[in-house]
């Protein structure tokens, strides 16, 4: 179904069953399959792919020769009717590429809301993207990678499968991470380089609590203590800053282990 409103360019193919919602914007040569949606006020530019099932919300953008939707490149993958989920109001650049999930996983891609994906991304099967997330050039993505709210990643970074990063993080350019990354930490690869204060002031943490989490860091990589050693220390500063229950709870939560 295709809203009166959309504005499908001549040479597009949007295949029958294909839901175009209001106000949707399709440029030259681009296909859209049949078990596509597309939520209204949405801008798809022209020599783009979107496979499916894939549900896409409203007002995003995805700019030429994205490839969104695509069967995974997992070698277990045998066709089965995997899903890309994706909210409102992301920005998808040039040649970027996500995948739909596998069986083996809850069998869903998802990506959350008012994301910017620069040009190359790849963002691979079972991954998880939450709100406000940048990713910068040739960030790769591979299968079963959590991405916490508001985490910004450098460009030419590339993530092994499963890992973990939590809200507020930074990543640095050209990282190859292979551990876990906790909430409000900036890292360098698989090491850490102190707390993203810069980006907590933008987000409105008051000054108490930047300077609570900071301590909190330090009990972490500063003294000389083993994780199992800092998190009850974690726990109880915790009560006294709310803030810092994220960053306990992803240390506690972590299976792969965390940046050191």
């Amino acid at each position: 179904m295709i809203d009166a409103s959309a504005n499908i360019h001549p040479t597009a193919l949007v295949e029958s069953g294909a839901v175009i919602g209001a106000n949707v914007e399709v440029g030259p040569f681009t296909y859209i399959a049949a078990n596509v949606t597309v939520g209204e006020g949405s801008w798809i530019g022209s020599h783009v792919v979107i496979k499916g099932p894939t549900r896409i919300g409203a007002r995003n953008r995805i700019f030429q020769f994205a490839s969104v939707g695509e069967d995974c490149q997992d070698k277990k993958y045998a066709g089965e009717p995997t899903e890309l989920v994706m909210g409102d109001d992301n920005v998808v650049r040039e040649c970027v590429t996500i995948h739909r999930g596998t069986v083996q996983d809850k069998g869903v891609t998802r990506i959350a809301n008012r994301c910017l994906f620069m040009a190359y991304v790849h963002i691979g099967h079972d991954c998880v993207v939450g709100d406000d997330v940048i990713l910068a050039n040739n960030v790769t993505l591979a299968g079963h990678v959590q991405i916490g709210n508001h985490a910004i990643v450098g460009g030419l970074s590339a993530f092994h499968q499963f890992v973990k990063v939590g809200d507020h993080a930074f990543i640095a350019g050209a990282s190859a991470v292979h551990k876990d990354v906790p909430t409000y930490v900036m890292a360098r690869g698989d090491n850490a380089h102190g707390i993203n204060v810069e980006g907590l002031k933008r987000r409105g943490f008051s000054k108490e609590a930047i300077t609570l989490i900071r301590r909190a860091y330090k009990v972490i990589y500063r003294q000389n203590l083993t994780l199992e050693e800092a998190k009850p220390k974690l726990f109880e500063m915790a009560d006294e800053c709310a803030e810092i229950s994220p960053l306990a709870e992803f240390v506690m939560g972590s299976e792969r282990g965390i940046v050191r």
